[in-house]
């Protein structure tokens, strides 16, 4: 059966993210070397950003606020002013990072534009993400532009009846596995599963390999052939 919809993650699909995410998260830990060792400070931020998602969300703003709850739990009264000081200031170059594209993303754009209507699917800060995808340059290639607060099933299924396809006819392309694949496959879509080396734990799940509506991709350039074996 043909595709007519293709839903694709921005975030560590399209553009780097997480390296950026990483590289504050060093200088958090670097901020807090003085009070706790680096493990722990790792730890209790993940924690700390697990515990907040359902107030803040994803995104980089909602990271700076657990950074900073993270730094007054393990300082205490000895955290200097100077180091929330410094803790805002990552966030704040974290919010303005370059917008750096994989290889040969716009060639694959192209690609799968011939093949059906392109809708960006992504989770985080609505004005953060209107800005990364202004700065990407790529938003002519889609369709329609879908920031969330989170990817569930019943999510796809309203972005499915909203762009007025049968879910078997739409393929969703991420690199989570718990918010792009798992949910796209319960709403009834084809899910294809782009890795990247740099992901964060919480979006991790198992691997749904005997799926026949999932398949596991080396690269999103891969995304145009499997669309056309599926038809």
């Amino acid at each position: 059966m043909p595709i007519d919809l293709i839903c694709l993650d921005a975030d560590d699909t399209l553009w780097h993210n997480m390296r950026h995410f990483q590289a504050t998260e060093a200088a958090l830990l670097a901020i807090l070397q003085p009070f706790v060792q680096a493990r722990i400070a790792r730890e209790a931020l993940e924690a700390c950003e697990i515990r907040n998602l359902a107030l803040y969300g994803y995104g980089a703003k909602g990271f700076t606020l657990s950074m900073i709850e993270t730094a007054l739990e393990l300082g205490g009264d000895r955290l200097p002013v100077a180091a929330v000081q410094q803790i805002l200031a990552a966030g704040k170059i974290l919010l303005k990072h370059p917008v750096q594209l994989f290889d040969g993303i716009e060639e694959t754009l192209q690609a799968l534009a011939q093949r059906g209507r392109l809708v960006l699917v992504t989770k985080g800060d609505l004005l953060h993400q209107e800005a990364k995808l202004a700065a990407s340059g790529l938003g002519g290639h889609f369709s329609g532009v879908e920031i969330v607060s989170d990817k569930k099933a019943e999510t796809f299924r309203r972005l499915f009846a909203r762009y007025q396809v049968a879910p078997e006819r739409a393929v969703m392309a991420g690199d989570s596995l718990r918010s792009d694949i798992l949910p796209a496959l319960e709403a009834g879509a084809w899910a294809a599963f782009v890795p990247q080396q740099q992901a964060w734990s919480h979006e991790a799940a198992a691997v749904p390999d005997a799926h026949p509506r999932f398949r596991e991709l080396a690269c999103l350039a891969e995304l145009p052939a499997w669309i056309d074996s599926l038809g």
